[in-house]
């Protein structure tokens, strides 16, 4: 028996949603056993599951001949990251930033963005380009760690009453800590799963009704990928669990850029070539984007409403500029 498009679309829907809640429970339990701060569980860990199904997408496409589709994907997933879903989240409730995201975070999604539009304006990202991005990873981790042991007492102090393990009802012992590490791999697999059975679903449903393959790639393929950091970003907000939002946001802009497409060019052989239609509007934009975050941050350490609204509208003219002029 054929299962119809759209129910897989909407089981695929459904995964995600309890897969991204599954997650947060064993992130932030694990990050209040560990004495991490939840913002660098999102940083790092969540950053990086959820940007597993850009991953797929990435060595999928090098090993079919079709390495521009990654590049594509990464630029329309990052636009998607900060303009729709920090700007939807920023609009059901403001949204905080803490000063190291100012400081270090921002700047590092700046220059990983304005970086990689810099290496593909000749065409081409080769494997050494992919070796850099992959190292720049490795370099932000470590600056991570390093910042987050230099924490004043004042945070410190803060830090234990607002996200202890009793505060968040986390147990100590190997036991509640492997249960936890179960749960955020768990939840990491249900969001990758959910956002392959979306895709899936919905790009059936787009051919039913003939529409091309660019577009398929550069809305609901991206949209699809970005599925576990929507849903993980929006479950967080409204459990009021912020920092894991935001730090999943920001994270999963970096990770994309210097972790997915990192890994993607070492694995592609010849390189990955750039379409140009990418390389005129799609990556300037995605750094415009990442740009355009500082100024906003930097205003009250918070996004409000406001500008979430705006984001959200920014990426709905994009998504019909789109549409209306490169189908």
């Amino acid at each position: 028996m054929t299962i119809h498009p759209a129910l897989i679309f909407i089981g695929g829907l459904v995964v995600i949603v309890v897969g991204a809640d599954v997650l947060l429970r064993g992130a932030t339990r694990l990050a209040a056993m560990l004495g991490i701060k939840p913002i660098m569980i999102g940083l790092t860990v969540v950053a990086v599951g959820t940007s597993a199904p850009e991953l797929a997408v990435g060595i999928a496409a090098v090993l079919e001949d079709k390495g521009g589709l990654a590049v594509g994907n990464i630029a329309g997933t990052n636009i998607f990251n900060i303009l729709f879903i920090l700007g939807l989240s920023a609009a059901i409730r403001p949204l905080p930033l803490q000063l190291q995201a100012i400081k270090l975070d921002v700047p590092v999604m700046i220059a990983s963005a304005v970086g990689l539009y810099l290496m593909a304006l000749d065409g081409v990202l080769n494997r050494l380009e992919g070796t850099i991005l992959v190292a720049a990873a490795i370099a932000y981790t470590a600056t991570l760690i390093r910042w987050s042991k230099r924490e004043n007492a004042e945070t410190k102090q803060e830090f234990a009453e607002e996200f202890s393990p009793e505060a968040l009802g986390a147990k100590r012992g190997f036991a509640h800590g492997a249960w936890n590490t179960l749960l955020l791999v768990s939840g990491m697999g249900l969001t990758v799963l959910g956002a392959d059975l979306m895709v899936g679903g919905a790009v059936s449903i787009a051919q039913m009704f003939g529409v091309s393959d660019a577009i398929i790639g550069l809305t609901i393929v991206a949209v699809g990928t970005s599925a576990p950091e929507l849903a993980t970003t929006v479950v967080a907000t409204l459990k009021d669990e912020r920092d894991v939002a935001v730090g999943n946001l920001i994270g999963s802009s970096i990770s994309n850029i210097l972790v997915i497409l990192g890994l993607t060019c070492i694995a592609a052989p010849r390189g990955i070539d750039v379409s140009e239609d990418v390389l005129r509007i799609d990556l300037p934009l995605a750094a415009a984007v990442a740009i355009a975050c500082y100024p906003v941050f930097r205003s009250d350490q918070q996004v409000s409403r406001r500008e979430g609204i705006v984001f959200f509208l920014i990426y709905l003219a994009y998504m019909t500029a789109l549409i209306v002029f490169r189908t």
